[in-house]
C-alpha cells in the first residue's frame, strides 16, 4: 500500500513518517539544514506479510503544492498530519481540498506533538479535526493521538496502516503500462534511473518502454519495486527503473511518463469534467491556469463548454487547453492552480484523450462527455457508434481507455463489433451500424444506375465517396467484397453495378466504333486522342468525341487524360505492368514505368505520368510524393479477363 502525507508545514510529518519507518525521508542537504521538507521524499518499511508500507512525505508549505501534488498521484492512502498544539491550519485545509479533487477517498488523521499539550487540548484538537472532515474526503477517518517524538500512540497507528493494507484489494494491473515520473537522477554502473507510481498495467527488466511525450525509446535494465530489487512491477506500485537507450539524463524531467509504446500519443488538449471546490470564486471561461496532472505542473488555460463561467460547487464539462504536450488517460484526476500558482481553482477528471476540434459545445457532444463519466466504457462506446456512420477508431478509443488487447477483444465481442483493420488503426461498427453502410452503397449504386443508365458502373473510388466520403478505404473495401462474395453487387473489369444493371451500346455507335478501334489498337499504351482519331478517320472530332463518352460510359473504354482514351483491354494490360513493377522497385515511378511499356528509348514519358495519375484517381494505386503504391486487394479487377 502506497501512503501520502498530508498537512501544514512544520506538523511533524516527517518525524512521523521516520517514527513508522525508521526512515529519514528529508534527503536533501536544504532540508537537513533547515529542518523542512522541500521535495517529496519516499520511506518503506517491511510489513509481516512480506509486502511492504510505503510511504511519500509532501511538502507542507504554500509554495511547494506543486511538488505536493506530484507526489500525491497514484497513492492509496492518505495520512493526514495536524499538530495537536496548532489545530487545523491553512495548509490542513489546502491539502484536504486538494485530496478530495483528487478524488482520494481512504485515510486516517495522526494528531501529532501530544506530548507537547494537555489532555484538554487533544480532545479539542480532536474535535476541530472532526469538524474539518466533516462532509469531505476524509469524513469519518479515524484520528490517532500521538507522539512521533517519545512513540505514544505510534504503534496504534501503525497497526491500523497494516490493518488498511491488509484489508486493501490488490490495484488491478489491466491496461498498458504507465507510470508518471517524480524523480530522476543517474547511478554510477547503472545510468538513468526514473521513480514514480505505476498507473496501470506491468512492466519488466527488458521490456521496452516510451519515455513520454518526447518519445525516447528505452529498455528496462533493472527495477526497484517499493526499494527491493525486482524482476518486474505493477499497478499501484513505487518503481524505480534503469533505463538504457539513446538519451541522456536531461532529456527526462519530472512530469513525463514512462509507457508502453501503445499509449505514447501525446496531446496539447483534453475534454474533462470540472468541478470549482466550495467557497472558491467562480471559474470563468478562458482562465489562464496551471494543470497538475500525474506528476506535470503545465501552464494551460480553461475553455468551458457549458457557459461563461461556473460558480464553487458545480460541476461542468470543459476543454483543458495546455502550453506543453503531455499524456493522459479517461479517468485520470487532475487539479487546476490560478496563474500564479497561489490559489487552486478547480479540480477534475480527464474524459476524452481526443476530442473533436468542432462543435464541442452540441448537445450530441455534450451528451457523449455524459456517458463517459460512467465506467464501463461499453456506454460511451455504444453511443459514439449510434452517431457515427463512417465507424469509430478502435485503436484511439482503446487508448484513451487503456485498453489491453484482451480488454479490449472482450467489449468488442461484448457489443458484436463488425471491426475493419486501417492500417495501424481498427474501425468498428455495430451490427446496425453496418447494414445500414451496406444499404448506403446499394442506393448509391441504384440512384447512380438511374441516372445513368448507359454507364457500365460506377468505379470503387467514387462508389466509395458515393456512399459516404469519410468512409476509410479500407472499410469500403470490405464492405465491397462482402457484398461481391453475397452476389448483391456485380464487378465488371474496374466497375461495381447492381446485378440486373447493364449498360448497352447502340448497332450504331458499335458499327462506328468497329471502324475506329484499329487507330487504338495499333498504339494500345499511347492511342491517339480524339484530335487524332478525327484525322486519320475523317470523322467529325465532335462525333468521335461523343461516341468515345458513351463507349467510356458503357465500360468499353478509359478516359486515362482529356480527350486521350484507351481500350478496357490495354487499361488491364497497363495495370498488369504496374502490378510487376511495384513488384520488381516496390513502388511503381514515371521512369520505370515507361520504360515498361515504351523501351528505353526515352519517349512516352508524358503519357506515362498520365496513365500512373489515372491510376491514383481510379484507386488502383495511390500516390506518395513521385512514388505510385498499390492498394492491397485491388489487383485482380484491373488484371486481364
Amino acid at each position: 500500500m502506497l501512503i501520502g502525507t498530508a498537512g501544514h508545514i512544520d506538523h511533524g510529518k516527517t518525524t512521523l513518517v521516520k517514527a513508522l519507518t525508521g526512515v529519514d525521508a528529508d534527503r536533501l542537504p536544504e532540508e537537513k539544514a533547515r529542518g523542512i521538507t522541500v521535495d517529496l521524499g519516499y520511506a518503506y518499511t517491511p510489513l509481516p506479510d512480506g509486502s511492504v508500507l510505503g510511504f511519500v512525505d509532501v511538502p507542507g508549505h504554500e509554495k511547494l503544492i506543486h511538488n505536493m501534488l506530484a507526489g500525491a498521484t497514484g497513492i492509496d492512502f492518505v495520512l493526514l498530519v495536524v499538530a495537536a498544539d496548532d489545530g487545523p491550519m491553512p495548509q490542513t485545509r489546502e491539502h484536504l481540498e486538494l485530496i478530495d479533487l483528487l478524488g482520494l477517498r481512504v485515510g486516517a488523521v495522526a494528531l501529532t506533538k501530544c506530548d507537547m499539550v494537555d489532555a484538554a487540548r487533544v480532545a479539542a484538537a480532536t474535535r476541530e479535526v472532526g469538524e474539518l472532515l466533516a462532509g469531505g474526503a476524509l469524513a469519518g477517518a479515524p484520528v490517532f493521538p500521538l507522539s512521533a517524538v517519545s512513540g505514544e500512540g505510534v504503534a496504534a497507528l501503525r497497526a491500523h496502516l497494516e490493518s488498511a493494507a491488509a484489508a486493501r484489494r490488490a490495484r488491478s494491473a489491466a491496461g498498458h503500462f504507465r507510470l508518471a515520473i517524480d524523480r530522476r537522477f543517474t547511478l554510477a554502473g547503472i545510468g538513468t534511473v526514473v521513480t514514480g507510481t505505476a498507473h496501470a498495467g506491468k512492466v519488466g527488466v527488458g521490456d521496452t518502454v516510451i519515455v513520454a511525450p518526447a518519445g525516447l525509446k528505452a529498455r528496462v535494465r533493472s527495477l526497484h519495486v517499493q526499494d527491493r530489487d525486482a524482476q518486474a512491477g505493477q499497478a499501484g506500485d513505487r518503481i524505480a527503473l534503469a533505463l538504457t537507450g539513446d538519451f541522456e539524463k536531461k532529456d527526462i524531467a519530472r512530469g513525463m511518463w514512462v509507457v508502453a509504446a501503445e499509449l505514447h500519443r501525446p496531446l496539447a488538449r483534453f475534454h474533462a469534467e470540472l468541478r470549482v471546490p466550495a467557497g472558491q470564486p467562480p471559474l470563468k471561461h478562458w482562465a489562464a491556469v496551471h494543470v497538475h496532472l500525474g506528476a506535470a505542473d503545465i501552464t494551460g488555460r480553461v475553455a468551458l463548454l457549458e457557459g461563461e463561467e461556473v460558480g464553487a460547487g458545480a460541476t461542468v464539462f470543459a476543454e483543458i487547453l495546455l502550453d506543453r504536450e503531455t499524456l493522459a488517460a479517461r479517468g485520470d484526476r487532475f487539479v487546476l492552480r490560478d496563474a500564479s500558482a497561489q490559489r487552486t481553482v478547480a479540480g477534475g477528471r480527464v474524459l476524452d484523450c481526443f476530442p473533436p476540434t468542432r462543435h464541442k459545445r452540441a448537445p450530441e457532444r455534450l451528451a457523449l462527455l455524459a456517458a463517459l463519466r460512467d465506467d464501463d466504457p461499453a456506454v460511451a462506446l455504444g453511443l459514439l457508434l449510434e452517431r457515427a456512420p463512417a465507424g469509430v477508431n478502435l485503436t484511439q478509443f482503446a487508448a484513451n481507455w487503456n485498453l489491453d488487447a484482451a480488454a479490449a477483444a472482450a467489449l468488442w465481442h461484448r457489443l458484436d463489433l463488425r471491426v475493419i483493420a486501417d492500417g495501424v488503426e481498427h474501425v468498428g461498427f455495430s451490427a446496425a451500424g453496418w447494414d445500414a453502410l451496406r444499404a448506403r452503397l446499394l442506393d448509391a449504386l441504384a440512384r447512380e444506375h438511374a441516372r445513368a443508365p448507359d454507364m457500365a458502373g460506377v468505379e470503387r473510388e467514387r462508389l466509395r465517396r458515393m456512399t459516404l466520403a469519410t468512409l476509410a478505404r479500407p472499410v469500403f473495401d470490405a464492405l465491397a467484397d462482402e457484398l461481391l462474395a453475397a452476389g448483391a453487387i456485380v464487378q465488371t473489369r474496374a466497375w461495381l453495378h447492381l446485378p440486373d444493371h447493364q449498360a448497352s451500346v447502340s448497332a450504331a455507335d458499335r458499327d462506328l466504333f468497329a471502324a475506329l478501334k484499329p487507330l487504338l489498337d495499333a498504339a494500345p499504351y499511347n492511342p491517339p486522342r480524339v484530335r487524332d482519331v478525327f484525322k486519320a478517320s475523317g470523322v467529325a472530332e465532335d462525333t468521335v468525341r461523343q461516341l468515345f463518352k458513351r463507349l467510356a460510359r458503357a465500360g468499353e473504354l478509359y478516359p486515362v487524360a482529356h480527350d486521350h482514351y484507351f481500350t478496357a483491354q490495354a487499361v488491364a494490360a497497363l495495370a498488369a505492368v504496374v502490378a510487376a513493377v511495384c513488384a520488381t522497385h516496390g513502388v511503381a515511378r514515371a521512369a520505370e514505368f515507361r520504360d515498361a511499356i515504351y523501351g528505353d528509348g526515352g519517349g512516352g514519358r508524358k503519357v506515362a505520368i498520365q496513365i500512373l495519375e489515372f491510376f491514383d484517381r481510379v484507386g488502383y494505386t495511390r500516390r506518395v510524393r513521385d512514388d505510385h503504391l498499390l492498394r492491397g486487394g485491388n489487383a485482380p479487377e484491373w488484371l486481364p479477363r
